[in-house]
Order: C-alpha cells, then structure tokens, then sequence
C-alpha cells in the first residue's frame, strides 16, 4: 500500500495535452501492449464523447488514471483503470476504482468493466473487490483473448434513486 506520506490526487484531465500524455503511457504498457494498442488508439478511447478521465498524482508525478462512460446501455462504464507499473500493487488502482465506483453509483446502480482474460492479475483485483463475471466477448479485440464484462452492483435498475 501507500506510505500515508503519499497522498494521492485525483482530479479531472481537461487538456487534450494531459488526455495524450495519459494515452502515451498506458501504449507503453501491459494490458495494451499486448492487445496491440498504440498510443493514437489508447487516445482515441480516452478523448471519445461522453468520456471522462481522471488522473491520479502522487507528488505530482502520473500515478494512474481512470475513464468512465456515464451515457448509455451500459451506463457507468470504466473504460480504462491504469496504474503506472511501478506503482501497481501499492493501493493506486483500489483507491482509481473507488473514486469511479463512487461517482458511478450516485447515479446508477452498476458499475461495468471489460477485462482481458490474459490479465489475470487483474481479474482477481476486480473480484477481490465484488465484481462478479456478466459475459464473455470471445476474441473481442484480439484472436485468441476474450474481453470479460464484470459487474458491481447495489440492486436492479428499475427500483435504483439516483442520489441528489
């Protein structure tokens, strides 16, 4: 976990300058390496309409970010959670994923993500945190991987108040 002494910062990427510097460094990394996404194509998924990015800072320096999607079928969407790889392990992605799931749950009573059925590790992150597995998108973005759709929720739709 974080040492107490570094606080982490979370607030909103405005800049489409921050939004490429934030797409630059999730292409130099796994998941997205592997799924063969270069910096342009990780841009394109942070800059979309309806997209929100929040970047995470410890002393300043780039810890991570997380995009949500709160339009749609699958409203409260996480489209990207990244953690700087010295970093992960260390508390930054449960503290992200919190911070989204708050935001998401205030207005919907779902809170839905994709993840790579190469990315072990972060498969059993998600569950640890009360994702449950709601589908499978055989070869999805890439041959030979599928994408998992995982849920958190408080209840059903129908009967969900959205917080004032």
């Amino acid at each position: 976990m974080m040492p107490a002494a570094e606080k982490l910062r979370i607030s909103r990427i405005t800049s489409v300058k921050d939004l490429r510097a934030a797409a630059r460094r999730m292409a130099l990394s796994d998941p997205w390496l592997k799924l063969g996404l270069d910096a342009a194509s990780c841009f394109s998924g942070l800059s979309a309409p309806y997209r929100e990015t929040y970047a995470a800072s410890i002393g300043g320096a780039p810890a991570g970010h997380v995009t949500i999607n709160m339009s749609g079928l699958l409203r409260g969407y996480i489209q990207v959670l990244f953690v700087a790889e010295g970093l992960r392990g260390q508390g930054v992605g449960e503290e992200l994923l919190r911070f989204a799931e708050e935001k998401i749950f205030r207005a919907s009573p779902n809170v839905f993500l994709c993840v790579s059925s190469f990315n072990k590790g972060a498969i059993r992150f998600y569950r640890k945190l009360g994702y449950k597995l709601t589908g499978r998108l055989k070869d999805f973005l890439v041959k030979g991987s599928d994408e998992l759709l995982m849920r958190k929720t408080t209840g059903p739709l129908r009967t969900f108040k959205p917080m004032k």
